[in-house]
């Protein structure tokens, strides 16, 4: 049973007939929609057709919107690309034409660029194909130096090294997009380089006046957000780690330890962190992955990350079902090393609220007995967030009537969401949870479980109350309970 979920992208690759249905069932949890490609017509046969094909399966499936954000690029060229030689002069001209680029210079989109350019500042443009060393500055001309010369295409990010640049990190099209995210009721809704907590704050505040309930991911890929980690996690429901954009801004040697930091920040906070960006990007055109793509998810695994992204892999790839099936098969395989499973581990070091304390006892208690399963009954599944925070070798299932709360919680690690209907005889409601967990094969007759629940039913934020069960003891033969196919959503995950 794979614990660490995995969220994929959707493009042209996965249009393809029968693909997004053999993706799905091979294993993706959550679909992710960038904001930056596409038009709203697509977005939304999307995620009808996602939302579709996981009911089909008889599961729920999260929906991720990834907002463009303020992405800093360079105009066009006349040429299909140009080729920049190392110690050659080149200009970044905010007033030239959009496709007027050459050898010696190219437009900018970001008009104040010059204004905020010092001599001495690196930039990056693309992914570090080309970096160029500042000289001077006159009026929208910032006159550069190649450092590293290569070939150079339209429209590629621009970065300084260090970061700094003031862009606004919602735009006029980030704000629009916010009323489409709603519209479709996207689970989760990504803002790309936020500096601060403040800027999550606002995405939250645009999103709920415009009628959407999704949880907020923060997009860690400022070298300002770095340095406000603290305050960002405590904001967001979710942490990204977007290497891309990131390792431009504060260099690819010290990725690794900040990819560490923010997965151990994230968990600590019990806010859901999600690992991303060219992590299986050779599959893009290859039927197999490499060793270090291998490594390099296996490592995200093994530090407590709750979903691993596939980007380019599954939007425009050659194999979008291949790589799902390759990195749910990496993960899998990562799970079963014995060291993640630490005896009493628990990665919140301090609680403050009875739901967080009834979870911290669970995993106390499932550390001394043979527990087979935690079951959280669960309004806005922040409950199985808690408990998910603990031992990762034990599953977790949440029940909930809430279809919301089971979509948001397909983005948490080691968590089953289920379809479980408002008990209508507390006195029945543990056989009843005995009876699905027989009824889909998850325990057995001489099986003992852990289930967390609110002794009033219906209140959020209300568990109160653990019970350890032998399944055997609550064991009957009435077939079962009867399930609906979904609910409305109370709250929200985090």
């Amino acid at each position: 049973m794979r614990r660490t979920k995995i969220v994929a992208t959707l493009g042209p690759a996965s249009d393809r007939p029968g693909v997004l249905e053999k993706m799905i069932a091979a294993g993706v949890d959550v679909v992710r929609l960038n904001l930056s490609h596409g038009e709203p017509g697509e977005y939304h046969r999307r995620v009808h057709a996602a939302r579709a094909a996981a009911e089909a399966q008889g599961r729920d499936i999260g929906v991720l919107m990834d907002l463009a954000g303020p992405k800093i690029r360079i105009e066009g060229f006349q040429s299909p690309q140009v080729h920049l030689e190392t110690g050659a002069g080149f200009v970044l001209d905010s007033s030239l034409d959009a496709e007027a680029g050459t050898e010696q210079a190219v437009g900018v989109s970001y008009q104040p660029l010059a204004q905020e350019m010092s001599p001495g500042d690196e930039l990056i443009l693309g992914d570090g194909e080309v970096t160029l060393q500042v000289r001077r500055v006159e009026g929208p001309r910032v006159y550069c130096r190649v450092l590293t010369g290569g070939t150079l295409s339209a429209h590629k990010g621009l970065n300084r090294r260090g970061g700094g640049l003031a862009a606004a990190t919602l735009t006029a099209k980030d704000r629009a997009d916010l009323h489409l995210a709603a519209e479709l009721q996207t689970d989760y809704l990504s803002v790309s380089f936020p500096r601060c907590a403040e800027d999550i704050e606002q995405a939250r505040a645009l999103l709920r006046e415009a009628g959407g309930e999704g949880a907020i991911v923060a997009k860690i890929e400022r070298a300002e957000a770095v340095d406000s980690l603290e305050s960002i996690v405590r904001a967001s429901d979710a942490v990204m780690v977007a290497r891309g954009d990131l390792a431009v801004e504060i260099g690819d040697a010290y990725l690794p330890g900040v990819q560490k930091r923010v997965i151990r920040y994230a968990r600590e906070h019990n806010t859901l962190v999600i690992t991303a960006t060219q992590m299986m990007e050779s599959m893009v055109s290859s039927p197999v992955p490499t060793r270090a793509e291998v490594l390099d998810v296996a490592n995200a695994v093994l530090d407590g990350t709750d979903a691993v992204m596939l980007s380019e892999e599954t939007a425009v790839g050659a194999y979008p079902v291949r790589v799902v099936e390759a990195m749910a098969g990496i993960c899998a395989g990562a799970e079963t090393e014995p060291d993640i499973y630490q005896v009493g581990r628990f990665s919140v070091t301090s609680v403050s609220r009875i739901d967080e304390a009834v979870a911290a006892a669970s995993i106390y208690l499932a550390n001394q007995v043979g527990i087979r399963a935690l079951v959280a009954l669960t309004e806005t599944g922040r409950t199985a967030l808690f408990l998910s925070r603990g031992r990762a070798d034990i599953p977790i299932y949440a029940l909930t009537a809430h279809e919301r709360t089971r979509r948001q919680l397909c983005l948490c690690r080691g968590v089953t969401p289920l379809c479980f209907p408002e008990a209508s005889d507390s006195e029945t409601l543990l056989q009843e949870v005995v009876s699905l967990l027989l009824e889909r094969g998850a325990v057995g007759a001489d099986d003992v479980i852990l289930v967390t629940r609110g002794m009033l039913r219906g209140k959020v934020g209300g568990t109160n109350t653990l019970h350890v069960v032998r399944v055997r003891d609550l064991q009957h033969d009435e077939g079962g309970i009867s399930l609906p196919s979904s609910g409305k959503p109370s709250g929200k995950l985090l």
